[in-house]
């Protein structure tokens, strides 16, 4: 259609090429059209390799005991490993590690469950640039754009679901009752790690963590190649 409309223009200005000009016209048509056509095409494989990777990291992560039993485990704070150690020996506070850990990925997998719109937004603020650069880029390069593009955003958004979520596992609470009853023994520094910052990032490393993974897995196996525009795009980056 393109060609068309610039071979029309150019019939409309009353300039009459030659034989070899009206070559030289189309092969000039072929080639913007083919750039166009191959820039949509690698912004289309790319935004669509991040939503593949996205929608797999809330699907498998916002699932019961998505983040539990992955390699994105959330675990206590190092800073609050002191409390953990010390209160474990109160009784009442024997299981609190477990107790905790299970609240805190619990609160994570809810969490996760909000996080595939925003994610999304961020994907569409994906240029041809940007997506060229990418696809040319390492193995993470997509993950590590939309990381930098959108992680404080991210964070922000995260915050008062991470936040609510604490509160729906009853996470905070047994967190307050086991700082409270760590700063009673006696000479020990007063602690209080911010568990609620502790979570939200943990949860969005776990969650590029594993859009990470699915990146590298369409780069490095065709199989994983799900749509004729991945197999198309990704070939490009094979030659």
């Amino acid at each position: 259609m393109r060609i068309l409309l610039l071979l029309t223009l150019t019939l409309s200005l009353h300039i009459t090429p030659s034989f070899g000009q009206f070559g030289k016209l189309l092969d000039k048509a072929k080639s913007v059209l083919d750039v166009d056509e191959g820039s949509l095409d690698i912004g289309g494989g790319l935004k669509e390799a991040l939503q593949v990777g996205v929608d797999d990291a809330v699907t498998s992560l916002s699932q019961k005991n998505g983040y539990l039993e992955s390699p994105f485990k959330v675990l206590i704070p190092e800073d609050a490993r002191k409390v953990v150690s010390t209160v474990s020996k109160i009784p009442g506070f024997t299981n609190v590690e477990t107790d905790l850990i299970n609240k805190m990925n619990e609160a994570a997998e809810l969490a996760a469950k909000k996080a595939g719109p925003i994610f999304l937004d961020a994907i569409k603020q994906m240029t041809i640039k940007d997506a060229t650069n990418i696809l040319m880029g390492e193995q993470d390069a997509a993950t590590t754009y939309l990381e930098g593009t959108s992680r404080k955003a991210l964070y922000a958004e995260f915050m008062p679901v991470i936040q609510d979520a604490l509160d729906e596992v009853d996470a905070r609470s047994l967190w307050t009752k086991a700082v409270t009853a760590y700063n009673r023994v006696p000479f020990q520094k007063k602690l209080n790690p911010d568990l609620d910052d502790h979570v939200n990032n943990k949860a969005l490393d776990g969650m590029f963590g594993l859009v990470k993974e699915r990146e590298e897995g369409i780069r490095t196996d065709v199989g994983l190649r799900t749509s004729p525009l991945l197999k198309e795009v990704f070939a490009k980056q094979d030659e």
